[in-house]
């Protein structure tokens, strides 16, 4: 029986098998940031440790960055005291940091594919959750917590359970105005946030095979919101052809080579899944989340659901889910008033992403009431943008244009949103408190969607926009 590229990933890094039951698993690559790294480094320091391999470790700085006010020394003490930290760690272990003010600073997860680091076949760990995003390129890549920071620096290895592998086909084509970001969410709708618990997902199917590496990214980049560890699409010409001439992705002959290699890697016809699941690309609708959890999504021409009409066991989390976000049981989602808009994060923050979002504000402007905000996902996407003069569409629309990082999607920088704001949003997760205020609301949805909520000042449906303007898909 032929092997998933998990498994032949796995098995290419496998340094011994452990009594636990574990894999000691090498790992190709380890990137991190200012907030999980600097407790890692004081665990190294206070044994006098080194970091093993300094070569495969790079780090950038992007959770705690201000995308308005960049000046040093930052006004937030702590985050002056993280970005300290991991300038000094760094230039003590010789690791390459992509700071502020260097041209490929940015979010952790669009760097590595930028800059041609993340390539198919490696293993790669950072001490972020959405890891995952990796996979896109058919590398196994997962998020770490600090300890597990501190295992790779010292040894450039971890151990790890194994995984089962779930493979998920999208079938057919989507639609025009229905993305990736779509995709993701109704997998993670019928999925539940826990369904993917000891599983890597293996993407694939006609719909998957036609996106684009930024697409596929986004798939890949949720697939810990439906608590897979692992998510991966199979590396193809898609793959390749973004890889060739990045900055630490093979060149010439190497290259050749190198796609030789990959192909190999590919899951075999015959490969074992331990669980399959299909989902009609055709039947896909732009999708809203209404909850407080990833998982708790409607297509945008749907209704909220209605506790009585659910099972026992989900009846709790949507009556808790309607209560927090003050929404009415069986009330639709499109003409959800917004306050906040926000274009950026990890899953949804790159060129792409950005062009996608400006060809919906083109020749309009904000609703009097909502605050917008696009953040690049990193410095060289913000160049790349406005190169095109995208910022100049997105600021005559009101739109403020910021600086790269993470911004808005978690509370660890000034972008935060205020009292009881519902804000719709690209990024990630739609967690109680996850946008800075206790009590603020989360909408996650495409860019576009959130590019015409934003013009709506309400939820609304993208497709009639893009029809409007005369966009084909």
């Amino acid at each position: 029986m032929g092997q998933t590229l998990l498994q032949k990933v796995w098995d290419a890094h496998t340094v011994r098998r452990l009594p636990t039951g574990q894999t000691q698993l090498f790992i190709g690559l380890h990137l991190v940031h200012e907030v999980t790294s600097p407790q890692a480094f004081d665990m190294l320091d206070a044994r006098g440790w080194k970091v093993a391999f300094p070569q495969r470790t790079f780090a950038t700085v992007d959770h705690i960055v201000p995308t308005r006010e960049r000046q040093r020394p930052f006004l937030d003490v702590m985050a002056e005291q993280m970005m300290s930290a991991l300038e000094s760690n760094c230039a003590a272990h010789g690791i390459p940091l992509y700071n502020i003010g260097d041209a490929h600073q940015g979010i952790v997860h669009v760097i590595g594919p930028e800059l041609g680091l993340t390539q198919p076949g490696m293993t790669i760990a950072c001490g972020d959750s959405h890891t995952s995003t990796h996979g896109a390129f058919g590398s196994v890549a997962f998020g770490i917590g600090t300890s597990q920071v501190r295992d790779v620096l010292a040894s450039q290895c971890l151990a790890l359970e194994p995984l089962q592998v779930r493979r998920i086909d999208v079938t057919g084509r989507l639609a025009q105005g229905v993305y990736a970001k779509d995709v993701i969410l109704e997998i993670i709708r019928q999925l539940g946030v826990k369904g993917g618990a000891g599983y890597a997902y293996e993407y694939g199917g006609p719909a998957v095979d036609r996106m684009s590496m930024d697409e596929r990214m986004t798939i890949c980049n949720m697939s810990i919101e439906g608590a897979a560890r692992v998510g991966y699409v199979n590396p193809d010409q898609t793959t390749f052809s973004f890889l060739q001439g990045r900055a630490f992705a093979p060149q010439g002959e190497a290259l050749n080579q190198a796609t030789a290699y990959w192909r190999g890697l590919v899951s075999d016809a015959d490969a074992h899944y331990d669980d399959r699941v299909t989902i009609d690309g055709d039947a896909l609708e732009p999708t809203v989340t209404w909850g407080i959890n990833p998982g708790q999504s409607v297509p945008v021409s749907g209704r909220l659901p209605d506790p009585r009409r659910v099972g026992d066991q989900d009846r709790a989390g949507v009556e808790e889910a309607l209560q927090f976000m003050s929404f009415d049981a069986g009330a639709p989602i499109m003409g959800t008033r917004i306050d906040v808009a926000f274009i950026g994060s990890c899953t949804n923050s790159r060129l792409s992403d950005l062009r996608e979002a400006a060809r919906v504000v083109r020749g309009h402007h904000l609703a009097p009431h909502v605050k917008g905000l696009v953040v690049p996902g990193s410095d060289t996407v913000r160049q790349d943008a406005e190169r095109e003069g995208l910022h100049e569409i997105f600021r005559e629309a009101g739109f403020e244009w910021r600086g790269a990082g993470c911004s808005m999607c978690l509370a660890m920088n000034p972008d935060r949103l205020q009292g009881r704001e519902v804000c719709a949003s690209s990024s990630n997760r739609n967690f109680k408190g996850r946008q800075g205020s206790p009590t603020g609301r989360t909408l996650l949805m495409s860019p576009a969607m959130v590019a015409a909520a934003a013009v709506a000042g309400e939820v609304v449906d993208v497709r009639p926009v893009l029809a409007n303007q005369g966009v084909t898909a």
